[in-house]
């Protein structure tokens, strides 16, 4: 019996009509396992993923297969995206295991969840001679197997150890760390190493951060060289915006085609910042562009944002996205034809499969003549609406905290930044999913869907990442309860999460026990729960005021200080936010006085050192720490600027809070 039909899932669902007899994560089917004595496989992946399709139609849509696995196996199906603590346990252990992961994940354990056997993507006649030698090595060499499990539990504990050395991340290590990234850059074509490449959102975001502080023009190159190199590849849907996980080459020209909510969240912020610093046209596009796809593309009816665009359509990679010369006449007629095919370098022989070519953008359209971009906007708007008759990729349309906290930052800033009515209402909606459909008994849940909240518990990157949101649209509407609900998740977080030495566990102290707890200080392709625990706490403490929370975030970095300064690339979200700290970070409050307070406002925004927080309102504004007991001074808007809880004189003129901001007025 297949008992995923009732799940929240759009993962688990897509496996309802198995011949396996899945079962969900759930202590039931240990005991079902047990009371078979026969081992547990678990097929872990998400819905979004190319190869776990493939693998689900070669053996798991198979008979035969579907056979073997239920008579000799407890077959559980879980969704990484839901479950992250149970993903982290047995990706340590397949890592351990082959020296390298993905998904689909495939994973052979005991009836206690000791994995013994580990694995990524099988070919169904892998797949079927493993399950055939995994059945004869349970029947005839139990005690081999049952010791290979306690070793690999053991492996898995050591690796997922709180732990270790600590140190203070000072300014030194941050600079090492922006050098070392300087030196590990592909000067070519931006980012960071070969094929397969990824979006280094995060690595951009310190090197932002570390420009603002240093002045280093290397850095802000960096950034500027990837970001541009990023915008004009095939990663980037130049029809309709938003990005594909991840580049299967090292030019950024062909995707992988899916659309994760968490990489265009991140990237909006990096192409949001990159234009408030320097006024980059292509930046201000691409940022606009992507907070319109997150919008559009991702929004669900109840307010939240959905986790993904699948990779595939109908079964076929990009068959959305992809084109050919002779379907951009089809589409445009001969001369625009022509036009598009040398403006997005659609070749005869192609790019892609088939043919085909991932539409990419040749030519510079910022900034270019006004005709050529009038021409750029409705070639692309006839192509979009050519696009949207093709069969479309599916959506995963569950609602991830984490990834929905990492969109509301995004959109608030973004709001903030370019004054954007739109994206600031987004904000406040999904702030209002978050904190009414997610806070349950003052706990965070992992997911909703369809406006159900799952049971699946908040980990540490789901209390980190909303709250740090809730933090960002306080300062987008100077609205008190965003700050106190904040505050409560922090707490929260605080009392179940922490570690002795200062760091977090990424489960929570009454969680379900796996056979580790995991507890990985690292950035993978989110911010790890401790960067995003860290970058909440930091920016609380300056709306707050309350010392206690920024000296939490100081002992957590403390913990992952080692790591910055030896592998800064997979800690870039924890070395932004020691840039915060180290800037101060700066606390602006604007007091509206006669006639609004706009331009210092505005004035703020601009220049706003690393981590800044910039609060606007009336002086008696409830719940609103930043702004109490601060007059507006003759009755004009007034500007107060403190680091570290040490106040600056407070300034009506906005040149003269510029100056105070380390900024020069253009």
């Amino acid at each position: 019996m297949n008992r995923l039909g009732s799940a929240t899932s759009p993962y688990l669902l897509q496996h309802a009509d198995n011949p396996v007899d899945w079962w969900p994560w759930s202590e039931e089917a240990f005991e079902e396992a047990r009371r078979r004595d026969v081992p547990v496989l678990i097929s872990v992946g998400y819905a979004a993923c190319h190869w776990c399709h493939v693998m689900a139609h070669e053996s798991f849509e198979n008979e035969g297969v579907g056979q073997l696995m239920n008579a000799n196996f407890v077959s559980i199906k879980v969704d990484r995206e839901e479950r992250p603590d149970v993903d982290a346990v047995y990706m340590t252990a397949t890592q351990a295991m082959t020296g390298q992961g993905g998904w689909p994940m495939t994973v052979f354990a005991t009836p206690e969840g000791q994995p013994f056997f580990c694995g990524t993507y099988f070919p169904r006649a892998n797949f079927v001679r493993l399950l055939e030698s995994v059945t004869t090595a349970w029947r005839d060499q139990r005690e081999a197997v049952l010791e290979q499990g306690a070793a690999v539990v053991q492996a898995v504990a050591g690796a997922q150890a709180v732990g270790g050395p600590t140190t203070p991340l000072t300014a030194e290590v941050l600079d090492a760390a922006a050098v070392q990234l300087a030196k590990e850059q592909d000067q070519t074509h931006g980012g960071f190493g070969g094929a397969p490449k990824f979006p280094p959102h995060m690595n951009l975001l310190f090197l932002l951060r570390y420009h603002q502080r240093t002045g280093s023009a290397t850095s802000l190159e960096l950034v500027r060289h990837t970001a541009e190199a990023m915008a004009r590849g095939g990663i980037y849907d130049q029809l309709a915006g938003g990005f594909a996980r991840y580049s299967v080459d090292a030019t950024w020209t062909v995707p992988h085609f899916e659309k994760m909510l968490y990489d265009n969240a991140l990237l909006l912020r990096v192409y949001a910042h990159l234009w408030r610093l320097t006024g980059d046209e292509l930046a201000g596009r691409v940022a606009a562009e992507t907070a319109a796809f997150l919008l559009d593309g991702l929004g669900t009816p109840e307010g939240g944002l959905a986790s993904a665009l699948d990779a595939d359509t109908d079964g076929v990679e990009g068959a959305t996205y992809a084109w050919t010369p002779a379907q951009l006449r089809e589409a445009l007629g001969d001369e625009d034809g022509a036009w598009a095919a040398d403006l997005f370098a659609v070749t005869e022989a192609g790019t892609f499969e088939h043919g085909t070519s991932v539409l990419r953008l040749a030519r510079d359209i910022d900034g270019a003549d006004p005709a050529v971009v009038e021409r750029w906007t409705r070639v692309r708007a006839r192509l979009r609406e050519a696009r949207e008759q093709r069969p479309q990729p599916a959506r995963d349309d569950k609602v991830v905290a984490a990834w929905n906290g990492l969109a509301l930052t995004a959109l608030a800033e973004h709001a903030m930044i370019s004054d954007d009515g739109v994206t600031a209402q987004a904000a406040q909606r999904i702030a209002a999913v978050l904190a009414e459909r997610h806070i349950v008994d003052g706990r965070l849940r992992r997911v909703s869907r369809a406006g159900v909240v799952g049971e699946p518990a908040g980990v540490l990157e789901d209390y980190g990442a909303v709250a740090e949101g809730f933090c960002a649209v306080h300062q987008l509407t100077g609205e008190g309860r965003w700050l106190e609900v904040a505050g409560q998740v922090l707490d929260a977080a605080l009392a179940h999460f922490a570690a002795p030495n200062g760091g977090f566990y990424d489960t929570a102290d009454d969680a379900e026990r796996l056979v580790a707890r995991p507890a990985d200080p690292t950035d993978n392709a989110t911010p790890s729960g401790l960067s995003a625990m860290v970058a909440a706490l930091t920016s609380y403490t300056a709306l707050s005021g309350q010392t206690r929370y920024r000296e939490a975030a100081e002992a957590a970095l403390a913990t992952v200080a080692p790591i910055v300064d030896k592998h800064p690339r997979f800690t870039g979200y924890a070395a932004a936010t020691g840039e915060a700290l180290l800037s101060g970070p700066y606390e602006v409050a604007i007091v509206a006085g006669e006639g609004g307070a706009d331009e210092l406002l505005q004035a703020a925004r601009q220049y706003a050192p690393p981590g800044a927080v910039v609060v606007a309102g009336a002086s008696d504004q409830p719940g609103v720490p930043l702004l109490a007991d601060r007059p507006a001074l003759g009755g004009r808007p007034t500007a107060y600027v403190c680091r570290g809880f040490v106040c600056d004189r407070p300034v009506t003129d906005a040149g003269e809070l510029v100056a105070q901001l380390g900024g020069t007025r253009t």
